[in-house]
């Protein structure tokens, strides 16, 4: 009882608090200050999962989430642990947990804004584990943040501490049709100099009804922290995310090896129907098997059968296989 207050007490002096997952995770609030676009001062939150008295640590993964999204993802965390890798996720600014009133839902208008907290979030884990290897695992929108991220680091030289990166349905290029990449992703630079933050109208999908219990999924994920429709595509979002999906197809160098899972079809619909669950509703998977060449290095590539966007919110059988090829990467991967 002693030992675990006085745990408690280390904790909070390092500005870590209790977590709204409960029992075995805490968070930490990294100040920003104020927001390049405007919107008052910005913070990212870094979640950790406590490391049990059994665990030992020879690693560590951070956990980067996607648009609309935060991390939640506990079933994660746990099998990370059980590889004696020290768990750490980080929702963005102007996300989850870190967006504040006022504020417009992750909303930038560079993706380089978040090397910030990425920098501080590394400098997190090493301050907790000196010296320990770390694994990048970033989702959709954080699977094309975080690669620009370790180019950028690469060629200023920092390469350390990361020493691989897994890559969960990223966001490599922009769905639909050919328009969609040319005249109307031209006509985004303009608009968005003028009204940045103008939504744009676009179809509601089914992808949040298949992940929560409401629907057919299996997680009573916060609705207010990731909406089941998603939140409103801004013009200036999009923007800075076209631009970086250009930087990408250009040719990056992560400087570290790339795991990327992907589902082995899409499945666009704005009904549900039982194809929703065994597909990527979100995104076009030839995209994300056509540009993951962009990454550099050495990458390896897994369509996983029946996967949904998010590959370890699928249905049992494709979620297993998921953490099967995620476990023997991770094997295969231990001394980089």
């Amino acid at each position: 009882m002693g030992q675990t207050g006085s745990m408690t007490s280390t904790s909070a002096a390092l500005g870590w608090e209790p977590d709204v997952l409960g029992d075995g995770y805490e968070q930490r609030t990294i100040e920003l200050g104020p927001d390049p676009d405007g919107e008052g001062d910005v913070v990212a939150v870094v979640v950790r999962r406590t490391p049990r008295p059994d665990e030992t640590v020879s690693g560590a993964v951070l956990y980067v989430h996607g648009f609309s999204d935060y991390f939640f993802q506990t079933d994660l965390a746990d099998f990370a642990a059980a590889r004696g890798l020290a768990f750490y996720a980080l929702d963005l600014r102007k996300s989850g947990r870190a967006r504040r009133p006022g504020q417009t839902a992750h909303y930038v208008s560079d993706l380089a804004q978040y090397d910030a907290e990425l920098d501080e979030a590394a400098a997190t884990i090493a301050a907790d584990h000196p010296g320990v290897p770390v694994t990048l695992v970033a989702h959709s929108t954080g699977g094309l943040i975080v690669p620009l991220h370790l180019d950028r680091r690469r060629r200023e030289g920092r390469t350390a501490p990361f020493a691989g990166l897994v890559l969960n349905s990223p966001w490599f290029d922009l769905q639909g049709k050919p328009v969609m990449r040319g005249p109307v992703t031209w006509a985004l630079q303009g608009v968005a100099r003028v009204r940045p933050l103008r939504p744009l109208d676009l179809p509601e999908g089914v992808y949040g009804q298949t992940l929560h219990t409401s629907g057919t999924g299996e997680w009573d994920f916060d609705v207010a922290l990731k909406p089941l429709e998603g939140f409103p595509v801004t013009v200036g979002w999009l923007n800075a995310v076209r631009r970086g999906q250009a930087r990408l197809h250009r040719g990056l160098d992560v400087g570290v090896p790339s795991l990327v899972l992907r589902s082995d079809k899409t499945h666009y619909s704005s009904r549900y129907s039982d194809a929703s669950d065994r597909a990527d509703t979100v995104l076009d998977v030839r995209q994300i098997a056509r540009w993951a060449g962009c990454l550099g290095g050495e990458t390896t590539v897994v369509p996983v059968v029946d996967a949904r966007h998010d590959v370890f919110l699928s249905l049992p059988e494709p979620r297993r296989s998921a953490y099967e090829h995620l476990g023997r990467w991770l094997d295969d991967h231990r001394s980089s």
